[in-house]
């Protein structure tokens, strides 16, 4: 893979946002589409670099290839972790840096964090089953489907729930 990854700085939060944003409209993963409310939390990168971490991928010339959403325990940004959890969100990367490793990179610095941390017994997060490439680099990393932890954020929603043990 030829990105580094880094947390994010304040100039990069409006362009991470879109790719968000972008990225899940682009794949079709909001049943609302462009109305969807939830693009408001894909856009709020600003307010999750101020409660959770929020790391990016950077090519070599420091164009901006995605992000992902690294939630400590306890932080307003956990849906499923538990207290010894760490968990990570909104995982994208832009359309012209995908196929290049830069999920997995991303996926990779999520773990590197949690197990630096030290004390927790498992990183997890949530997924769409429509989320098969996704899935895969899951799977790849070792992680496995928890399904007795899926959830609904919505009625007729269904998210499915993968961990890593640390």
């Amino acid at each position: 893979m030829d990105a580094s990854i880094r947390p994010v700085r304040r100039d990069q939060f409006e362009e991470l946002g879109e790719i968000t944003a972008q990225a899940y409209l682009g794949d079709g993963l909001l049943d609302f589409g462009a109305g969807d409310p939830y693009l408001e939390q894909l856009r709020a990168v600003e307010r999750r670099a101020a409660e959770a971490e929020v790391l990016v991928a950077l090519d070599d010339d420091g164009r901006l290839l995605g992000g992902v959403t690294y939630v400590e325990p306890g932080s307003p940004w956990a849906d499923i972790a538990g207290k010894d959890e760490a968990e990570f969100r909104m995982l994208a990367v832009s359309p012209e840096a995908r196929g290049r490793g830069v999920g997995e990179a991303l996926v990779r610095a999520c773990i590197d964090r949690a197990r630096a941390r030290g004390g927790l017994s498992g990183i997890v997060l949530s997924t769409q089953s429509s989320m098969s490439a996704a899935h895969g680099i899951y799977r790849r990393l070792g992680f496995a489907r928890s399904p007795e932890r899926d959830w609904s954020p919505l009625p007729g929603f269904v998210l499915l729930t993968f961990r890593l043990e640390l």
